[in-house]
């Protein structure tokens, strides 16, 4: 019987981003993913919008009350609480696109990452850690988001040391120093799973 989750198809695979808040996630991909034909699947959060963030396109803004009652449908794939705000990832967004065959993107906190690995094996998700090149860097960019006051940076600082212990769990690691150099390896780690999955898949046609 199928694990409670996601049927992947033939053809899709779950790439899933993940890191420490600050590390650049979000301008690395879309510096790097465009033009591959990906899907970046939107997730849902309680927190409020920064600026710049626009609902639908960078996250689903809902009320705790709201989250709380698709965690009690069982509609997230995966969900966690982060710096006191919730994050999710709704089933049927990554299900409805890999079902036609087209690989999703999801980027998400460590706990996430974790819960996606376990509804989903290697190979059908990859998972990929973000990585600063240092935590004093990592408090440089986030002093310089200027979106937080102190005590919270702290959080954040004291959390990317936790999760950059759980390196060892992912598939690949991207030090984000420089830009250019991060977005080539992240697209030639996309490519790369892309043409395993190709070989594979025509050997099983061969068979």
């Amino acid at each position: 019987m199928d694990k409670p989750g996601i049927k992947k198809p033939i053809g899709s695979k779950l790439f899933v981003l993940s890191g420490p808040s600050g590390v650049g996630k979000g301008t690395l991909r879309e510096h790097a993913l465009s033009g591959l034909g990906m899907i970046y699947s939107i997730s849902c959060t309680t927190r409020s919008p920064r600026e710049g963030e626009r609902e639908g396109t960078d996250y689903r803004f809902i009320s705790k009350e709201d989250f709380n009652d698709r965690i009690e449908r069982g509609m997230f794939l995966e969900y966690a609480l982060v710096h006191g705000n919730y994050y999710g990832t709704q089933s049927e967004d990554v299900r409805a696109e890999m079902r036609l065959g087209r690989d999703v993107l999801l980027e998400v906190d460590v706990q996430g990452a974790r819960q996606v690995r376990r509804v989903m094996p290697s190979p059908e998700s990859v998972l990929i850690f973000v990585a600063p090149p240092s935590i004093e860097t990592l408090e440089v960019r986030l002093r310089r988001r200027g979106t937080e006051p102190e005590d919270k940076i702290q959080l954040r600082l004291n959390n990317a040391r936790a999760e950059m212990e759980a390196i060892p769990e992912f598939d690949h690691v991207i030090i984000n120093d420089n830009l250019e150099q991060a977005s080539s390896v992240l697209r030639d780690i996309v490519l790369e799973n892309r043409r395993k999955h190709e070989m594979t898949s025509s050997e099983k046609v061969k068979i």
